[in-house]
C-alpha cells in the first residue's frame, strides 16, 4: 500500500521559517519525482515546487528564492524548507509522486498524495 504522509506544518509569523516533511513508502521512492502542491480556504490547490529522481527542483515563480526542496533516498522522504514565510503562504500543503520526471505542475500530473498539513502564517 502506497503511504505519503506530510507532518512538520504549525503556525508561524510572518518572516519565520518551517520544514514540511513527506516520508513515502510502498514505492520505489527513488524512482519518483515528488512535487508540493498547497491549497489555501476557497480556492484551487496549487503547485509548489518539485524534485526530480536526480534531484533537480523547479518551483512557483511565487515562491522561487524562498522554498527550498531536498529529498534523502535513503529515508525515502522528500522535504520542503520555507523561509521568509508570508500570510498568503497559508493553506494546507500536499506532497505528491508521480513516476516521470519531466516537468509537471498541475495536480493531474500526480498520482499518489498525502493527505496534508496546515500551514498558517501569521501577520
Amino acid at each position: 500500500q502506497v503511504q505519503l504522509v506530510e507532518s512538520g506544518g504549525g503556525l508561524v509569523q510572518a518572516g519565520g521559517s518551517l520544514r514540511l516533511s513527506c516520508a513515502v513508502s510502498g514505492l520505489t521512492f527513488s524512482n519518483y519525482a515528488m512535487g508540493w502542491f498547497r491549497q489555501a480556504p476557497g480556492k484551487e490547490r496549487e503547485f509548489v515546487g518539485a524534485i526530480r529522481s536526480d534531484s533537480s527542483t523547479y518551483y512557483a515563480d511565487s515562491v522561487k528564492g524562498r522554498f527550498t526542496i531536498s529529498r534523502d533516498n535513503a529515508k525515502a522522504t522528500v522535504y520542503l524548507q520555507m523561509t521568509s514565510l508570508k500570510p498568503e503562504d497559508t493553506g494546507v500543503y500536499y506532497c505528491a509522486a508521480r513516476l516521470f520526471q519531466s516537468l509537471a505542475m498541475t495536480k493531474a500530473q500526480y498520482s499518489v498524495w498525502g493527505q496534508g498539513t496546515q500551514v498558517t502564517v501569521s501577520s
